[in-house]
Order: C-alpha cells, then sequence, then structure tokens
C-alpha cells in the first residue's frame, strides 16, 4: 500500500448540545471498538509487511514491529468491547460534553437510587414479625404539658410513689379527673383581662398554655398561676399559629378538652367546671360558651338565648336568616373560632384541618362540625347556661402604618384565607375518592366576611 497515500479524515468532536440517549449508545459502541484510528494502524500493517532491497533481516524485524503492534491493536480492541458490554446505558460516556440540566437531573436519579436501596437495606433489617423500629412497650406516643416539679431525684422512685397512693385511694375515692387545657394568645396590654380569665380555671382541673405574639414573658410572673402554665413565644404570630405548631394532637391527647380562646373575653358570669359538666352531660365533640348580648357578635346562633332551654343549651337558631329547614351552618352544628372547646377526639381532627399557612383561621368554624362524631346537629352546639362577654378588642396588626391601617391589613388577608380554604376544600373533597360527605344534603351557606 503506498506510504505516500493522505491519511483518512480524524472523527470532529461531537457539539455541545446534548445527545440522545440512543445515539450516545451508538457512537460509545464505534468508539470502544476502534481504540486506535483505524488509517494508523492500516498505514503501519503495510510498511510492517512489504519487502524491500534491505533484505530478510530488515524485514523479519519490519515483521516483529508489526506482530506487536497487531497485538496490542487486538489486546486493545478486546478491552474496548468487554467495557462496552459492561457500559450502564443509563448514562452518557464522560467524553460526550452535557449541559447542567442533564447533570442535575443525574444527580437527582442517584439521589433517588440511594435512598431507595437505604429504604430497603432498613426493611431488609427489621424483624419480620413487625413495622416499627423500636420495640415494642418502648415507645411512648403521646405526650403532656405538664412540668416536673424538680429536676434532680429518682424518677422510678416517684412513678411507684404515685402508683402506690393510687392505689390506696382507690377503695375510697373515684379515678382522679383527666385535666383539660386552656390555650390562649396574649399580649402585655391585655394583661389584667387575662389574669382574671385564666385565673376562673382552677389548676387541679386545667393545664393553662400562653402564647406571646409580643414576645413578652417575663412580665407576666408576679401572677401567682404563670409558674404552672407553659410559655411560648414567637413575636407577630396569631393564635391558629400557635395551635397547629404546639398544640399536635398526641401533645395535648393527655386532656380531655381543648379551650383555644382569643384574650379579649370577660368571664365574670362564667365556670369552666360547670361548662365541662354540661358538655358531658349533653355529649357536645365541639362547643362554645354562649355570647353575652352586649358582646361583638357576628353570627346570632353564638348570642345567648333570651329564654334558656332546660339543658342549658341550644344547637340551632330561627332568625331572618334561618329557618326551620335549614340544617347546615351558621344555623345548625357551629361555633365560632373566637372561643371554641373541642373534645379529644375532635380536636385531632380539627388540627389536621387548620392549614399552616392560613395563620387567621377563617372558614374553619363552617367546616368544624365535620370533626364532631356524630350527627353535628347533635354533637355540636352553644352552652346558654355558661357565657362569656366579647370585647371584641383587635390585637393582631402593625406591619408598618397606623393601627388602623394593620388591622384593615389583617382583616383582608383574613377574608383572602377563607376565600383560599375554601377552594381548597373543594379540591380535595373532589380528587379524594374514598371520600363521602355526609352533609352533601345540606349544603352550607356562602360565608360571610364578617
Amino acid at each position: 500500500m503506498d506510504d505516500n497515500k493522505q491519511p483518512s479524515p480524524r472523527p470532529q468532536p461531537l457539539p455541545s448540545l446534548p445527545i440522545p440517549l440512543s445515539l450516545t449508545r451508538r457512537r460509545n459502541l464505534s468508539i470502544h471498538s476502534h481504540p486506535i484510528p483505524f488509517s494508523l494502524t492500516r498505514r503501519r500493517m503495510g510498511s510492517a509487511f512489504s519487502t524491500g532491497k534491505s533484505g530478510g533481516t530488515s524485514s523479519l524485524l519490519k515483521v516483529g514491529r508489526a506482530a506487536k503492534l497487531v497485538c496490542v491493536a487486538l489486546l486493545l480492541f478486546a478491552a474496548g468491547a468487554v467495557a462496552t458490554l459492561h457500559h450502564d446505558d443509563s448514562s452518557p460516556p464522560a467524553w460526550i460534553p452535557r449541559n447542567r440540566k442533564i447533570l442535575r437531573a443525574e444527580a437527582a436519579a442517584a439521589a433517588a437510587g440511594r435512598t431507595r436501596r437505604s429504604r430497603h437495606a432498613m426493611q431488609r433489617r427489621r424483624p419480620a414479625s413487625g413495622r416499627e423500629p423500636l420495640p415494642r412497650g418502648l415507645a411512648h406516643e403521646t405526650s403532656n404539658l405538664e412540668m416536673e416539679p424538680s429536676l434532680a431525684g429518682d424518677p422510678e422512685r416517684l412513678m411507684k410513689q404515685q402508683q402506690q397512693e393510687a392505689a390506696a385511694a382507690a377503695p375510697a375515692a373515684p379515678p382522679p379527673k383527666r385535666k383539660s387545657l386552656l390555650a390562649v394568645p396574649v399580649g402585655i396590654k391585655n394583661k389584667d383581662v387575662v389574669n382574671r380569665l385564666v385565673s376562673k380555671f382552677p389548676a387541679d382541673d386545667f393545664a393553662v398554655m400562653l402564647f406571646h405574639y409580643d414576645g413578652a414573658v417575663e412580665q407576666w410572673g408576679d401572677f401567682d398561676w404563670s409558674e404552672r402554665a407553659v410559655h411560648v413565644a414567637a413575636k407577630g404570630q396569631s393564635k391558629w399559629w400557635f395551635a397547629k405548631r404546639f398544640l399536635q394532637p398526641d401533645i395535648v391527647a393527655a386532656y380531655d378538652y381543648v379551650f383555644i380562646w382569643d384574650e379579649d373575653i370577660e368571664v365574670d358570669a362564667f365556670d369552666p367546671v360547670r361548662y365541662l359538666d354540661v358538655v358531658r352531660r349533653e355529649g357536645l365533640e365541639v362547643s362554645q360558651p354562649a355570647l353575652d348580648r352586649r358582646s361583638e357578635i357576628h353570627h346570632a346562633i353564638t348570642t345567648r338565648a333570651l329564654l334558656p332551654t332546660e339543658d342549658g343549651v341550644h344547637r340551632r337558631v330561627r332568625d331572618a336568616r334561618c329557618d326551620d329547614g335549614d340544617g347546615a351552618p351558621p344555623c345548625v352544628g357551629w361555633v365560632e373560632v373566637m372561643v371554641p372547646v373541642f373534645s379529644r377526639a375532635a380536636w385531632r381532627c380539627a388540627w389536621g384541618m387548620v392549614q399552616n399557612d392560613l395563620i387567621h383561621g377563617w372558614g374553619l368554624d363552617y367546616k368544624v362540625g365535620y370533626c364532631a362524631p356524630g350527627d353535628r346537629a347533635v354533637t355540636v352546639g352553644v352552652v346558654d347556661s355558661e357565657y362569656v362577654l366579647h370585647r371584641g378588642v383587635p390585637v393582631l396588626g402593625g406591619g408598618g402604618g397606623s393601627k388602623s391601617a394593620g388591622r384593615v391589613a389583617v382583616r383582608r388577608r383574613s377574608q383572602k384565607e377563607m376565600l383560599l380554604f375554601n377552594r381548597r376544600w373543594e379540591v380535595a373533597a373532589a380528587e379524594d375518592k374514598t371520600w363521602t360527605d355526609p352533609y352533601a344534603a345540606e349544603p352550607a351557606r356562602e360565608p360571610s366576611s364578617g
């Protein structure tokens, strides 16, 4: 073969744009099949086997060198073929330029693969008889807000002492009642009103949790009940923001009822112990005390009845807006988010209904009847015999400008949240094919912005 013949042109580098996976596999195979330029191999083989005037020795030397080159080429060819067979088709070869989107996608896929492998490994380590990672009987699934009397001492001895005292008292006295919980957002400007409110709830029957939306905590230390209260501070946050984050149902599962009240409530005519006696007797899962007629009232059903019934409870209202045929909120099965009281079971449901980003709770009162076990026309009610006065003092605002401007901004957001909550409800109800609306025949009236 003529040595002066021009070599074949070298392959041009591939463009920097992403390459389809099927094309990548084909080019990958060709590269590994020819690890060295074919034209170079062809020329050297031709010169090695040619005969010239220098004689046999020179020809043998050239043949030996050519044989070595052939052997090296064959070894490289075999290595390339093996690498091609074992190459992972899910990723392109390193020599192909890739853009950032492809690299991020590959990184995400690799992370997902590691997560799946880790999950499978964990499942293999778990015993076949159970699905939990901890031994049975060790995990405490619930908790409470009770405080320890001391950081020292022997907890095992204290537990045995409590068990012995309970066993000794068992024949003579009924088992102790479970406590309930009062949770209130507070600001230091309403200190006196809050003091009168909390003082109405006896320590033997109620735990107390205060949400300090102004960050002021130490200023409450001059009240006797402050030491037994749990104080949580986060500036500028609302009652439902606190409730969603700090009243998780497993944390408050030790309490029979959860009171989630505003701070601007006068309780001169209210007794919480008698209130819960009525609630238990009437089987109310979601309730509220009636509002004194001097209160700021938004819905007629929350107003104290002029002629209270014998049982001290009303569950529906009849007025120009609601007649006897109305069986939906706010005519029936409705309480306001101002002073609601939830049973343990009802709060577990209502807590899930509270949205993380909808911090004012508007719209919840129209749906809270879904969380009352049983028929909401029976298990949701307003207690007339124990009533409160709602002062209607706005406590959240700010954000610059005058106080009134801040309150207008808060109210505007509250209205938007109600519309958004209703849309989310409609979407969730339409998408969940396993859920049946028990009150589909009784659609709630359009919520008002009041």
